[in-house]
């Protein structure tokens, strides 16, 4: 068990949420369950989206029965559209009223051998990017009702410090309907890291992108913010290595991230601030400062390239069959 050196003291700086919703994606375990927790337990009524399993329901049972929140369970496979759209319309149903105050897109898998999710789209692609895509796109009209009633929304995107990973733009092909046919699985299995770098990559640059095509009306109220969580021990690694991540390369990335991580609740820390935290601003990007290290989150410099931006935003639209993402 690591020792959690900052968040404790970053929560204690939080105003309290009471009367406001916070919608978050892939809360069972890791960073999203923390986060749930953090915003339960400041007064908000918490929406957690994950797919149906024994570990969604202990998640629940955990807020509602340990912490004493007001949660709710919203069956989501972001491995499937269908999915997504059942979600958002159960979602929006029951926020009618108030609308989405936050909505953290965090959910990811990685690592994943070559295949296709159900819509035959890459499983990481679709999972960590995609579907998210898709899924704020359904949401909007709930974003738009709490920034009308409470003066602002925030959406919030969870990048990775493999944004990076060998400094690659956004490529088309990862983003087309050819799960299954990327290739990668054989030794040294370094193209199942091309794609969930682009995943990451993705997450921030659909903050930017959104920053560039929201409606100048909704600019000031509804805040685009992007954190990351620095290398740490979420459990994620273990998902990986379960799902056939046992190669030489795999066990490289793994060893590495594990070496120097930090807790999960300091992994938190970025998107805590970008949820809960007083005064930040459209386009801001949280997390520990120095590719791949560990340390309290902070303000990072824009990491923009409208060049991908504009092509992610572009493949995103094809992809989940979105005509106007604000309609």
């Amino acid at each position: 068990m690591l020792e959690t050196k900052y968040y404790h003291d970053l929560v204690k700086s939080f105003p309290r949420m009471e009367g406001k919703n916070v919608v978050i994606t892939g809360c069972t375990s890791g960073t999203g369950l923390v986060l749930a927790r953090t915003c339960g337990k400041l007064g908000a009524t918490v929406y957690m989206l994950n797919r149906p399993s024994e570990r969604a329901t202990e998640a629940l049972q955990l807020l509602l029965n340990t912490d004493h929140s007001k949660a709710h369970l919203v069956p989501c496979d972001l491995q499937n559209f269908d999915a997504v759209h059942e979600a958002a319309r159960q979602l929006n149903a029951l926020i009618e009223d108030e609308g989405c105050d936050v909505l953290c897109n965090n959910a990811g898998v990685m690592g994943l051998p070559d295949r296709a999710s159900s819509n035959g789209y890459d499983v990481q692609i679709q999972t960590n990017h995609l579907s998210h895509f898709l899924l704020t796109s359904l949401l909007w009209p709930a974003l738009k009702k709490a920034a009308a009633k409470r003066g602002e929304a925030r959406l919030i995107n969870h990048s990775s410090g493999a944004r990076r990973m060998g400094n690659k733009p956004i490529l088309a092909k990862y983003f087309e309907a050819n799960g299954g046919h990327l290739g990668g699985d054989r030794f040294p299995g370094l193209q199942k890291w091309q794609r969930y770098q682009q995943s990451k990559l993705a997450n921030l640059l659909f903050t930017y992108a959104l920053m560039d095509h929201v409606p100048k009306e909704y600019e000031e109220k509804i805040k685009f913010l992007t954190a990351h969580p620095g290398p740490t021990d979420s459990g994620l690694q273990a998902k990986t290595v379960s799902a056939g991540g046992k190669g030489l390369f795999d066990k490289y990335i793994i060893r590495r991230t594990l070496k120097q991580a930090h807790s999960v609740e300091d992994g938190t820390s970025g998107i805590a601030i970008c949820a809960c935290g007083e005064n930040v601003k459209t386009g801001d990007f949280y997390g520990p400062a120095g590719n791949g290290k560990s340390g309290p989150a902070v303000l990072l410099p824009a990491e923009r390239d409208k060049e991908s931006e504009n092509l992610l935003w572009t493949l995103s639209l094809k992809a989940t069959g979105i005509e106007h993402f604000f309609g």
